[in-house]
This record gives structure tokens, C-alpha cells and sequence, in this order.
């Protein structure tokens, strides 16, 4: 009698049943949801903050969609090779996104073709979150449609109405500069000249990074009781229009140098700058040395900057974040961050501050500055002797890098004729935007002025 195993026509079924069997998926959809979405976050970092770090905006923006629809096209894939709720909708929001992105990174867009495209993508963004999240409900039956893809519909829907109102803001609000200043042609881009007072030699002020003409709204009053005494914005920030490209130190003084000669500001000129600034003017003061009578460096930044322990880590990753920021920026978030800054500053300085930082164009301009710095530092370095010139050093106390006042020291060296001052509970901005010790700024301004009328030498 022969006999037959019931387990052997079990096995044969199991071994020939179709792949797409239910009982052979085994993959929780909740957590591929949530890799996937981490993946595509994940790789947007990286992409944005390592193999592009520092770029300009439009690279930027095409490396986080490229990296975005990667982690859509992971849940698209994985959902429907190991589990029994597919979702190949996602491979909608991976197509657009890496098309858009591969676009906007490949092609060398400026600031105002991307400011054109803030009129089509915002809807477009805002349609597309709609579907997904209609997409989701009906194909994914799992907490994380709660938990994870409504919220992500949700940014992206918040991301549209940012950006469309941050386009509109922007094509709106023209933000014109004060009737005291008026923009010059130093040849293709226009720059922003603003003076006040009488007497020579006249004082030029030379803004810190993220900084504008306003930010010197403490110490141009008091110094304009006794000199003429000009402010200006460097090429792409403030009022002022950008540039062919990036700027180094050079390019910027061959800037000022027409900036003065067109705005009719004759020389002898006393120069102030503030953290970069000051590094600009030692530029300046080398390129030019027989129109400077004198100068002032308010926390400046030193041409030996990037010999200091901490400074070369600081620089590269606030040059890899800051990339992000006119991405950011367009989608209206620079207004709710950069936007409620120098509140030290006069509330009229202080307003104009907050409208010029928040805009697109001044992040995109920092960004190339940012990335010039390098170079702006080494070529100070070619003010190595400033004679017997008068020069007051002031020193902030608080918050300094290690280091730094070694390289105050030096800079005060530069001259026979010098003074450092260390400010006691001065912190790096407030030199400029706390009134209190705005006051020390204007008496280095003050002295230096006195120093170069009568040949005295500068007090300690």
C-alpha cells in the first residue's frame, strides 16, 4: 500500500506560490515610511552640507529636492517589494522633485531667474501636497500616515504659502533707501553712499558681516558733530547691487576707491571697521595709502584669522549652514529668524536693519562674501607697516574666539602711533548696536580725528 505525505504537496504549493502572495511580505510599512523619509532627509544633508557644501543658492535648492525625492522613490520601491500596501504614488513627488532638482542644480540660475520661478512652483508645491496627502489615505493604512506623511504634506504646504508670500513681499515692498544716501555706478553695479556732517579729514565706516549703513546709527551722529563722516554698503548687501560675482578685498576697495571718487569724497579719509570691515580697510590702506590719515579697528577681524585654534572649524561649518539660508529665505523663514535682530539698534535703523536681512538678495549676498573671506584675510595682509599713522584698537571683552587678543595686539602693532582699548562686558556686536558702548567706538573715532589734526599722539 503506498502512502503519501500530506507535508510534501504543502511545500510544493508554498514553493510555487506567486511572489506577490500576501503571506510572503513581511515588511512593516510604518517603518519604511519612516526610513524612507529619514533617508531622504539624510541625504538632502548631506548632499546640501557636504558634496555641495557652500554653494550658491540654486545648488543648494537642487540638492535638497534631489535628495527629498530619493527618500519618495525609497518608499515607493521598498512598499511594494516587501510589503501589502504599496505605495507607488510616492514615485509622483520622486519624479518632480528629481526632475526640478537635477534642473535647477545643473542650470546656472541667479537671483532673479530665482526669483522669477517664485511665481510658478508655489502653486504647483501646494497642488502636489494635496494629492499626496489624498494618495496617502487611500493607500496607506498605517499610524505612520498620521504620524509622518500628513505632517510632510503639511510642510509642504506651508512651504508654498511661504513662498508665494515671500515672492509677493518681495516684488512689493521695493524698500527704498533713505533720501540722506544715493547709489553711484562703480562700473556695472551700483553702490550706496550715504554722508552727513562738515571738516576733514572725513571719516569712512565700513560695515561688519550682516551688517548695513544703518548699523552705524549710534556713532555717525555723534562723530558728524565734528567731520563729515560716510557710511556705504558693499556690492549685493544692503542698498547696494551686486556684483558680476563674488568680490575679494581688492575688488571691494577698487569699489570704495570709484564709490568715493563718484560720490565727489575727497581724501584725507580716517577709516572705521567693524569685524570684517576693519579687514577690508587694512586692504584698502595698503592699496591706497597716501588717502589715508588714519584708522580704527572696532573687533576687527585679522588677516591672521585662520591661524587662530578654533576659527578654521567655525568658519567651515558656519559656511555650510549659511548655504542654506537664501533657500530658506525664499520660502519667507528669513523674516521670522533674521527679522527680529539688532534690537539695540534706534527703532528707525533697527527697522531698516530687519527689512534688509530678510530679504533673498541680502542672504545671497552674504553667502558670496562669505566665501571670499579666505581671500579678503591673506590679501590684508599686505598692510605689514602703517608708520606713524595714527590707529586706535578696541577690543570687545566678551565672547571672544581663543586667541584673539593676541591678534588685537598685532594689529596695533601696525603702528607707532596706536592704542588698544579692551571694552569690559562689550560683546562683538554691541561695539556697534549698544549705545553704551557705541559711545567708546565714537571717542576711538574722536581721538584718532584729533590725533591726525594736531600730531599729537593717540591716548591709551
Amino acid at each position: 500500500m503506498t502512502t503519501t505525505d500530506p507535508t510534501a504537496h504543502t511545500s510544493a504549493v508554498a514553493d510555487h506560490a506567486p511572489e506577490n502572495e500576501p503571506s510572503r511580505r513581511r515588511g512593516h510599512i510604518g517603518l519604511i515610511v519612516i526610513g524612507s523619509v529619514a533617508a531622504g532627509l539624510i541625504a538632502a544633508l548631506l548632499l546640501s552640507l557636504a558634496v555641495f557644501a557652500g554653494a550658491r543658492e540654486h545648488v543648494i535648492t537642487g540638492a535638497l529636492l534631489l535628495g527629498f525625492a530619493l527618500g519618495w522613490a525609497m518608499l515607493a520601491v521598498l512598499s511594494a517589494r516587501w510589503t501589502d500596501q504599496p505605495q507607488r504614488w510616492a514615485l509622483v513627488p520622486a519624479a518632480a522633485m528629481g526632475a526640478v532638482g537635477a534642473a535647477v542644480l545643473l542650470l546656472p540660475l541667479n537671483n532673479t531667474a530665482m526669483r522669477l520661478a517664485g511665481w510658478i512652483w508655489p502653486p504647483l508645491l501646494a497642488a502636489l501636497a494635496v494629492w499626496m496627502l489624498i494618495q496617502a489615505r487611500a493607500h496607506l493604512h498605517n499610524s505612520a500616515r498620521l504620524l509622518v506623511v500628513y505632517p510632510l504634506c503639511a510642510v509642504l504646504a506651508l512651504s508654498a504659502v511661504g513662498g508665494i508670500t515671500e515672492t509677493v513681499w518681495e516684488a512689493a515692498s521695493h524698500n527704498p533707501h533713505p533720501a540722506a544716501g544715493a547709489t553711484f555706478d562703480v562700473g556695472g553695479h551700483r553702490l550706496y553712499l550715504e554722508c552727513s556732517g562738515t571738516g576733514s579729514p572725513t571719516v569712512l565706516l565700513a560695515n561688519g558681516a550682516g551688517e548695513h549703513t544703518p548699523s552705524w546709527a549710534w556713532i555717525t551722529p555723534a562723530v558728524a558733530r565734528d567731520t563729515r563722516v560716510c557710511a556705504y554698503d558693499r556690492a549685493g548687501l544692503g542698498w547696494s547691487s551686486a556684483a558680476a560675482g563674488p568680490q575679494d578685498g581688492v575688488q571691494l576697495a577698487t569699489d570704495l576707491h570709484a564709490l568715493l571718487k563718484a560720490g565727489h569724497v575727497p581724501g584725507p579719509y580716517v577709516l572705521a571697521g567693524h569685524s570684517v570691515g576693519g579687514a577690508y580697510n587694512m586692504v584698502f590702506a595698503a592699496r591706497y595709502p597716501s588717502e589715508v590719515a588714519g584708522m580704527v579697528l572696532l573687533d576687527s577681524s585679522s588677516p591672521e584669522q585662520f591661524t587662530l585654534p578654533t576659527y578654521p572649524s567655525f568658519y567651515s561649518g558656519y559656511r555650510r549652514v549659511s548655504a542654506l539660508f537664501p533657500t530658506l529665505a525664499r520660502l519667507g523663514l528669513a523674516r521670522v529668524t533674521f527679522g527680529t535682530g539688532f534690537a539695540g539698534l534706534p527703532a528707525a535703523a533697527r527697522g531698516q536693519e530687519q527689512a534688509l536681512v530678510s530679504t533673498t538678495t541680502e542672504q545671497n549676498g552674504q553667502r558670496d562674501e562669505w566665501s571670499m573671506l579666505p581671500t579678503a584675510f591673506n590679501q590684508a595682509k599686505a598692510l605689514r607697516d602703517f608708520g606713524a599713522k595714527p590707529l586706535v584698537v578696541i577690543t570687545a571683552g566678551r565672547g571672544q574666539l581663543t586667541g584673539w587678543p593676541a591678534v588685537q595686539d598685532k594689529h596695533a602693532k601696525l603702528s607707532s602711533n596706536s592704542a588698544h582699548r579692551t571694552i569690559a562686558g562689550a560683546e562683538h556686536a554691541a561695539l556697534l548696536d549698544d549705545h553704551r558702548f557705541a559711545a567708546d567706538s565714537s571717542q576711538a573715532i574722536q581721538d584718532v580725528l584729533t590725533s591726525v589734526r594736531t600730531g599729537a599722539p593717540v591716548t591709551p
